[in-house]
């Protein structure tokens, strides 16, 4: 990827190599999750994601460490781009609101970036195989609690203070984190398993957040 603005007259041979590697990676990414969404993450090797792409298994340790690392990749694509969308926000917004609009945001323009490696549709299909196999979703979850990580302290650096000596910044990721959580998990389990469904799923919860934590449920 990182050839796409070099003159093809002044490096050829480098940006061919990498051209090359770059499809290479991405077709083992395409065929591994057509075989986790047509027979199960349980029920795919790493042979069977080899040969689907006519290389060695040697050749997939080149570029992934084991499946579970294939069957991110696209996720992590989508989590930077929450990360750069939360640093990017107005240095004036309320950091809730900074949050929620860095996620909604990122959903709104994913797509595009997705459907550079693999069909949109297939990667969110890979959502419900993530939720559906005990390992990927424990995998999961502990790599959000790492972004939640990320996501404190790009909330207190913006707001100028020390994520070691402020509570706020991680309590407010974490809850914020939660509400994504159950997003997930029901969005994944329904019928729709569209890009909309989730940003609307999305918004409906994030409005729930306040009158949730603050209101009296009994005379709501």
């Amino acid at each position: 990827m990182g050839t796409v603005g070099t003159a093809v007259g002044a490096m050829p041979r480098p940006g061919l190599r990498e051209l090359k590697k770059q499809r290479t990676r991405d077709a083992l990414v395409r065929a591994a999750l057509e075989l986790f969404a047509s027979r199960g993450y349980d029920g795919t090797t790493v042979d069977d994601i080899a040969a689907a792409v006519d290389v060695s298994q040697r050749t997939f340790f080149r570029y992934f460490a084991s499946k579970e690392e294939v069957a991110f990749f696209v996720p992590r694509l989508a989590e930077s781009h929450v990360i750069e969308a939360a640093r990017g926000r107005p240095p004036d917004e309320a950091p809730l609101e900074a949050l929620r609009r860095a996620v909604l945001d990122s959903l709104d323009g994913i797509g595009e970036a997705v459907e550079q490696l693999v069909p949109l549709d297939l990667h969110l299909r890979v959502y419900r195989v993530i939720e559906s196999t005990p390992a990927l979703l424990a995998a999961h979850l502990r790599r959000a609690a790492e972004l939640e990580e990320e996501l404190a302290r790009v909330i207190a650096e913006r707001e100028g203070l020390d994520v070691d000596a402020d509570p706020r910044p991680r309590i407010l990721v974490a809850a914020f984190g939660g509400v994504i959580r159950v997003t997930e998990r029901l969005w994944s389990a329904g019928d729709d398993l569209s890009v909309t469904a989730m940003r609307d799923l999305t918004t409906t919860y994030l409005d729930h957040v306040g009158p949730a934590l603050t209101g009296n449920w009994r005379t709501g």
